[in-house]
């Protein structure tokens, strides 16, 4: 079964593409939900709160998303060590996730932000990029996540540059809302199926 990765800045509409795929009877891995989930693992909590200190935790013992995320998206070192000790174990479910489809399925998607950042993609047979105007992602980062528009862009300054992303394409989705995106899910569909 082929791997295709799947990324785009925040705010582009991976999920929104995804679950097209999905519709197709395409598997997909959701690699961030992976993750945030793995941040309720006693394994997880702990090695955070050696890494961050007790101040990371809410009243129940859990990790705190939003002081987490603050405290990542300023200091480039403390998510690198985050980034470091996640990204293994979500590879590791991925692994385990896609023995499933082995049989059913020619591809499947692996959706992630930070796809290229992480060296994820090396793993992928081909690579989709999801693109939006910066603008439209904004707000739509606002809206989703109720945040400020200051804090929507200071989490756009800790990603990859969209010129940067869209080298590492094999294809393109332009998810701007003028752009009919069932259309271009399905034309890369019929391509990957004649390719494999």
């Amino acid at each position: 079964m082929k791997i295709i990765g799947l990324t785009g800045g925040i705010g582009s509409g991976k999920s929104t593409v995804c679950r097209i795929f999905e519709v197709l009877n395409v598997p997909v891995f959701y690699a961030d939900d992976e993750a945030k989930a793995l941040y309720e693992s006693a394994e997880v909590v702990a090695s955070v709160t050696r890494l961050l200190g007790h101040g990371i935790l809410n009243e129940a013992g859990k990790i705190d998303r939003k002081k987490l995320a603050a405290l990542i998206f300023e200091d480039a070192e403390k998510l690198l060590q985050i980034q470091q000790l996640i990204h293994p174990l979500v590879k590791k479910r991925f692994e385990e996730w896609k023995e499933q489809f082995q049989k059913q399925a020619l591809y499947c998607i692996r959706e992630a932000a930070i796809l290229i950042e992480s060296g994820s993609y090396k793993d992928c047979d081909k690579i989709i990029v999801v693109t939006a105007p910066e603008e439209i992602r904004i707000q739509r980062v606002m809206k989703r996540d109720k945040i400020s528009r200051q804090e929507v862009l200071s989490r756009m300054t800790h990603q990859m540059q969209e010129s940067e992303r869209l080298k590492y394409a094999d294809f393109v989705i332009n998810n701007d809302g003028s752009h009919p995106l069932i259309r271009q899910v399905m034309q890369i569909h019929h391509q990957l199926l004649a390719e494999f």
